[in-house]
C-alpha cells in the first residue's frame, strides 16, 4: 500500500493483483479488499479521543500515499493502532496494518495482527475481514488444514459479509487440492450462481464445470438462489461506526 489508500483506488489495486496471482496460495490475495474497506478520507470522530486517534490515522494515510514502503506503512498503522486502543480509528489502523504486513510478504506477521484484531474488537463491523485475513495468512504459510478450518469458521459465522464468496473460493481450491472434489464443486457452484463479484463469479463456473467433467455422473445443483445475501465488490466504509 504505497501510493493509494482510499476506498476503491486501493480495491482495484488489489483485485489486479487478486487477480494476476491465481495459484493456491496466493488465492490467499483476497484479504487484500480489507484495505479498502478499513481506510478512507473521509475519518469520523467521536469525543476528544476519539478525535486525537482519528488525527493520527489521517497523519498515518498521508504517511503512506507519501510513498513509504508496505513495511514503513505497516510500521505507522501499527503506531497508531498501540497509541490508540479500543478507538474505531485505532481498528481500522490495526487491520491496514495486518494488510500492508500480508502484501508485503509477512504472512506471519499479519496473521499474528489479524488475530489481535479479533480479539480485541470482537464486535467490530469489520471482524469478518480480519478473519479472513486470519485464513489467508494460513493459506499462504501453506498451512492447508488450518486455512480450510479458518475459512469455514469464517463462511459459517458470517455467512451474509461481503468477504464470504472470496473465502469460499479459497476454500474450494484447498479442498480441490485435496481431492474432496465434491465439496469443491458444491462451493464453486453457490458461488456461480451469484449475481455479481464479476470474474470470480464467471471463474467459479468455469471450475464447477471443469469438475463436473471429472466426475461421471455429476450434476449440477438446481439453480436457485444464493444461501447468502451477496453485495457489491465496491468497498465502502460506514463512517458512523467504530
Amino acid at each position: 500500500m504505497e501510493q493509494h489508500v482510499a476506498g476503491l483506488t486501493v480495491f482495484e489495486q488489489a483485485w489486479a493483483w487478486f487477480e494476476a496471482n491465481k495459484k493456491p496460495v496466493a488465492w490467499g490475495a483476497g484479504i487484500l479488499v480489507v484495505v479498502g474497506l478499513v481506510v478512507s478520507y473521509s475519518l469520523w470522530s467521536r469525543g476528544e479521543k476519539e478525535t486525537a486517534a482519528g488525527e493520527a490515522l489521517s497523519d498515518a494515510v498521508a504517511a503512506a500515499m507519501s510513498g513509504s514502503s508496505r513495511a514503513e506503512s505497516a510500521d505507522v498503522y501499527l503506531k497508531v493502532a498501540a497509541e490508540h486502543p479500543g478507538t474505531g480509528a485505532g481498528a481500522r489502523a490495526l487491520l491496514a496494518a495486518a494488510a500492508a504486513l500480508f502484501t508485503h510478504g509477512k504472512y506471519a506477521d499479519a496473521q499474528a495482527q489479524f488475530q489481535k484484531f479479533t480479539r480485541d474488537y470482537p464486535d467490530s463491523p469489520f471482524r469478518s475481514q480480519a478473519m479472513l485475513g486470519v485464513a489467508a495468512s494460513l493459506d499462504a504459510l501453506a498451512r492447508p488444514e488450518e486455512a480450510a478450518r479458518a475459512y469455514k469458521d469464517l463462511t459459517d459465522r458470517h455467512p451474509g459479509e461481503i468477504v464470504v464468496p472470496q473465502a469460499k473460493f479459497a476454500l474450494a481450491r484447498i479442498y480441490e487440492s485435496q481431492n474432496k472434489l465434491v465439496e469443491a464443486r458444491t462451493l464453486y457452484e453457490e458461488i456461480s450462481r451469484a449475481q455479481s463479484y464479476g470474474s470470480l463469479v464467471n471463474e467459479a463456473g468455469l471450475k464447477a464445470e471443469e469438475l463436473r467433467s471429472k466426475q461421471p455422473g455429476a450434476t449440477s445443483a438446481p439453480t436457485a438462489a444464493p444461501a447468502f445475501p451477496l453485495r457489491s465488490t465496491q468497498p465502502t466504509v460506514n463512517t458512523n461506526k467504530p
